[in-house]
């Protein structure tokens, strides 16, 4: 069984590689067996993650790149290419919350920061690595979406936007790599306990309404989140394409009763 999540051989691109999530990918992909090439906006912070995974035994290589910028990430998969590193799975997981509030309040200059980093350069990275993939015989991408994106939401409406728009990327295209064999997934996690997290968290009324919505009753983990992507990245998830992948302990699921 466990040669079925076996990423022995394969490299792996995390971008936000640095968070809380983040950082519970890598170890992940790297304990699955992957050479992990963590990319986030602080050199010295991908550095330092790189060299840590190094002590516990993996295989890293660190290559900041911001995400907010054309031009970066475009030299971030020139580096790759340099190195001699073509990744076989990417984890699109830099993300940006932006504004809270109502939709009409945001501002042009908000929406782009946010679809920017959210949406375009997703968009970007797995335009110039997909075709990489499909020429050495397949590959698998996954998407760092939300629960936010699969229903209504008052708060951070903008950021739910561009991770429905997430989803609707990765299904468009699992249909139009799925015949060169590389899989396209998003993950919509719910509530994680992360630094992402910690402002909601520290709500004592929401998060005594969002755990009375919860069926599990509690605020997931990163390596939660981290596993269903190993799954994905791995021979385990084989026959999934273009699925939004919900991981919230049941959120979306309440009536509001429980």
């Amino acid at each position: 069984m466990a040669d079925l999540f076996d990423l022995t051989g394969k490299i792996a691109l995390v971008t936000g590689a640095t968070g809380g999530l983040g950082a519970a990918l890598v170890d992940a992909l790297s304990q699955a067996g992957a050479h992990v090439v963590i990319s986030d906006l602080d050199p010295e912070r991908c550095a330092s993650a790189a060299e840590a995974l190094r002590q516990r035994g993996g295989s890293a290589t660190a290559l900041a790149a911001d995400m907010a910028l054309a031009d970066s990430r475009a030299a971030l998969v020139t580096a790759l290419d340099r190195a001699g590193l073509r990744p076989d799975v990417l984890v699109c997981n830099a993300g940006l919350q932006g504004p809270a509030g109502p939709i009409a309040a945001v501002t042009d200059a908000e929406v782009d920061a946010v679809f920017e980093v959210n949406l375009r350069a997703a968009m970007d990275l797995t335009a110039r690595l997909i075709p990489t993939m499909a020429e050495r015989g397949g590959g698998s991408v996954v998407l760092m979406a939300s629960i936010a994106g699969l229903r209504g939401n008052k708060a951070i409406g903008l950021y739910g936007l561009s991770k429905a728009a997430l989803a609707q990327l990765a299904r468009n295209l699992a249909v139009e790599w799925g015949p060169s064999n590389v899989r396209v997934n998003a993950v919509a996690p719910g509530l994680i306990h992360t630094p992402f997290a910690e402002t909601l968290m520290e709500n004592a009324a929401f998060m005594e309404r969002r755990l009375g919505l919860t069926p599990l009753r509690r605020v997931g983990e990163p390596d939660e989140i981290a596993g269903v992507v190993v799954m994905l990245a791995s021979r385990a998830g084989g026959f999934i394409t273009g699925q939004t992948l919900v991981v919230d302990g049941g959120t979306t699921l309440s009536d509001g009763s429980l």
